[in-house]
């Protein structure tokens, strides 16, 4: 079985509930995941816009998740650590909580992507999409997507 990445919120390529939102209360999704490949020692989580109109606008950073864990309940807190290790890292706006759709116009696609990784960071509240990335290099054993649409004229 692969690895993969789901929401009770909403399904692959279906449309995120306003709850989730700008539209709405601007919480995060529950998220839930399995099947992750032996040697994961960690797990960072990376939500994009892809359709924003300038560039890839970030909406959630997540690293240091602990390999036991299997899901990210509703409503994570906005904090930069937890007390299992996790770090909240900086979204498109340099805040250290998730950020919830609001396009300006049209259907956008928002990506969830979960990384299996092969070690825990020495990562702080500064982290950010680009710096994760960088930081991975070489280390992600998996990677799982789920992706939602979501369009504030709905």
């Amino acid at each position: 079985m692969e690895f993969q990445l789901m929401s009770d919120a909403f399904e692959h390529e279906g449309a995120i509930p306003d709850l989730y939102t700008c539209k709405g209360k601007n919480v995060s999704p529950p998220l839930n995941w399995s099947n992750p490949p032996e040697g994961t020692e960690s797990f960072a989580l990376i939500a994009v816009d892809t359709d924003a109109v300038l560039m890839t606008f970030t909406h959630w950073v997540l690293c240091n998740i602990p390999p036991e864990k299997r899901e990210l309940a509703e409503a994570v807190p906005h904090q930069d650590k937890f007390e299992d290790g996790m770090i909240q890292g900086r979204n498109g706006m340099r805040r250290n909580r998730y950020i919830g759709p609001c396009p300006p116009w049209g259907k956008h696609r928002y990506i969830f992507t979960l990384y299996a990784l092969d070690v825990l960071f020495d990562a702080d509240a500064k982290m950010n999409k680009k710096k994760l990335l960088q930081a991975m290099k070489g280390h992600i054993l998996a990677q799982a997507e789920l992706m939602g649409y979501y369009s504030r004229n709905s």
